[in-house]
Parts: C-alpha cells; sequence; structure tokens
C-alpha cells in the first residue's frame, strides 16, 4: 500500500548529515552510526535484497510526481550515498517494490496500465486515510526495468507484494473478493489462496525468515458503527487507519494470533531474522497526534515490547538485514522543508 506518510509538523530540524546529528541521543539507544541514503522528496518502503547488498523503494518529489520504484546499492566504495536508479515505468503510480531472492527480479505494483497520468489524491475531508487504488496490478521486472511482466490480473486492488526467503512464495493484499485480505500465490502468479477472511483491512504481509508464519497489520471493524463506516470508505477507495494491530499467523493461514493490544495505528511490521521478534511503526505514545509514528520491536507472543526511535515525527518502514547487524527505514528527521521523507540506514545494537 502506498501509505499516506504522515506530513510532519513543523519543528527545526538538523540539516548535518553526521550520525551524530541523526541520532536521538540518549534514547535510541538500538542504533549506531545512522547514516542518510536519500536527499529530498519523500522516500518510503526502503527493502533489501536477499544478499543485502541492494534496497528498492519508492519516492516521489522534484520531477516526480507520484510513487515510482527505484533501486540503489547500500554501500558505495566512496561511503557515499549512490544515486537511485529509476526501474518502474515512470507513469501511474507505484507501491511495495521487493527484489526476488535471486536478484535479477524486481516485483512491484503500480496502477501504470490504467492511466499514465498519477492517480487522484485521497479526500481528506475524510480525516486522515489511506487510497486504496483499484487500479493496483501486481508487476515482476528485471533490475533494470525491462521485461516487465504483469503477474496477476484479478479486479480490484493487488498490492503490497512481498517475497518469502526462498523464493517460491508471494504474499499480497487484494480486494478481489469485495474485501481487504492477505493471499499468497506461487512467484509465477499460480495458485492463489486466500488467507485472511475477516471484515476489515487485513495487509502489509511479510514471511517470517523460514517462510513459516506471516506478519501483518490488521484493522477489524466490530461495531455497527464501525463497519458502516469501514464499508463507506472502502466503497470509495479509502480507509482510515486508526486501530490497526500486529497479528502473526501460518503460512497457510492457520493459528492467527494477535501481538500488539494497543489501540493505535501499527503497521509496518517485519521479522527479526530471529523468527522471535517483530519490529513495527506505531503511534502508540501519541495516538491522538496521529502522525507522530516510531518504531518499536516486540516478541511475537506479544511481550517484552521495547521503544526504538524517539523522533517527534515520523519514523517507519523498518527492515532488517538477513544477519540482523543493521537497520533500514524511513524517516522525517534531517529533513529541510515539511513534507520530506528520505531512508536511513544504521547499526543494530542488542
Amino acid at each position: 500500500m502506498t501509505v499516506a506518510v504522515p506530513l510532519p509538523s513543523q519543528q527545526p530540524t538538523s540539516t548535518s548529515g553526521s550520525s551524530a546529528s541523526l541520532l536521538v541521543p540518549s534514547e535510541e539507544k538500538h542504533l549506531r552510526d545512522i547514516r542518510q541514503l536519500t536527499f529530498g522528496g519523500q522516500n518510503a518502503e526502503a527493502y533489501f535484497s536477499a544478499d543485502d547488498r541492494m534496497l528498492s523503494f519508492q519516492r516521489q518529489g522534484e520531477g516526480v510526481p507520484c510513487d515510482q520504484i527505484y533501486t540503489m546499492p547500500v554501500d558505495t566504495p566512496d561511503g557515499k550515498s549512490a544515486t537511485p536508479k529509476l526501474v518502474s515505468t515512470g507513469k501511474g503510480r507505484t507501491t511495495c517494490s521487493y527484489i526476488f531472492p535471486s536478484g535479477d527480479r524486481i516485483l512491484y505494483s503500480s496502477t501504470h496500465a490504467a492511466r499514465p497520468e498519477c492517480p487522484p489524491k485521497p479526500d481528506y475531508s475524510k480525516g486522515y486515510v489511506w487510497p486504496i487504488y483499484d487500479t493496483y496490478k501486481i508487476y515482476t521486472a528485471k533490475l533494470d526495468g525491462s521485461d516487465l511482466r504483469l503477474l496477476t490480473d484479478a479486479p480490484g486492488y493487488n498490492a503490497e507484494a512481498t517475497i518469502s526467503r526462498d523464493g517460491k512464495h508471494i504474499v499480497f493484499t487484494s480486494t478481489r473478493n469485495g474485501d481487504l485480505d492477505v493471499y499468497t500465490m506461487n512467484a509465477d502468479g499460480s495458485h492463489v489462496k486466500q488467507l485472511t477472511h475477516e471484515l476489515g483491512y487485513d495487509g502489509g504481509a511479510f514471511f517470517s525468515p523460514d517462510g513459516k508464519k506471516i506478519v501483518y497489520r490488521a484493522e477489524h471493524p466490530k461495531t455497527p458503527a464501525e463497519i458502516a463506516d469501514y464499508k463507506e470508505l472502502l466503497g470509495k477507495g479509502l480507509i482510515r487507519p486508526g486501530n490497526l494491530e500486529i497479528w502473526v499467523m501460518d503460512a497457510d493461514g492457520k493459528h492467527k494470533q494477535q501481538v500488539t493490544h494497543n489501540g493505535a495505528a501499527n503497521f509496518a511490521p517485519f521479522f527479526h531474522p530471529d523468527g522471535r521478534r517483530i519490529i513495527f511503526a506505531s503511534n502508540q505514545a501519541n495516538p491522538k497526534s496521529g502522525r507522530d509514528f516510531d518504531l518499536y520491536i516486540i516478541n511475537v507472543d506479544g511481550s517484552g515490547q521495547q521503544r526504538i526511535t524517539f523522533y517527534p515525527d515520523f519514523d517507519a518502514f523498518p527492515m532488517f538485514t538477513s544477519d540482523g547487524k543493521r537497520l533500514v527505514w524511513a524517516s522525517n528527521r534531517n529533513g529541510k522543508v515539511p513534507h520530506e521523507t528520505n531512508i536511513f540506514i544504521a547499526d543494530w545494537v542488542e
């Protein structure tokens, strides 16, 4: 999903790119040697390749009116940030890219087949909402953007696709049956299986390192008013992410278990490489603002939660390297203008 990145408050930020200035001192104890990888615009959902050498992510900014997919190396010989390389078509809006473990292809969703222009922005008169564009289709391409192939052509929203570490299975979100549910399919698009059936939004899923579990975010309306609001918004291609909780389930959809119970907006969950912990973004420290998100880590059984980031605006979309030694995420920190969101990487300190 192309999450509507919260608009940061007008707070003073550092213009220095040094590691020390990027860290909230005395509080962000799990992070060390922070490095900023992108500069300017809105950059988000950066995910490592299986060998941890490349990142795929989405960005919009000067000359890029709505999100497109880019790749770039994590490290360079001179230690400077690399120039991002456009992978998607440059048309429509894209979201949720992920490099195949084989390293030769990339997965992403795009609206370009419906129209080359950006789809309309969500109606914020409804409050803080996320758009669910029914023109999203899932594609694969080579890392240079060539050999674009349509992977799924089912009607409705098809996005939020990620891949198991063995490269055999894809998990994604679709409205093909009238609701937002999690599905899996083989890497070639065959054998589609619906895993969630509860009314409400289920999505943003990732496999555990061994491929046996899936972590995802969910919001299931319960009262008649909540159900009516959800259905009305979904009919307009929107959802209101006011009470998203983190869940885990087996890769076949069995044994669903709720991990968080804080009533806040929790999203972007990802398994730690040990398979026993989940890192995620949440506004639980300031839920009334709706826009102050930080990173947290929690045991799969819901115990032992720790707060990771303390920057007073947006920190989200975390992902560990395969060895758990580094963390990449998106943040408003060090932004020079309002709304600026960049990609950061840091060493992880246990």
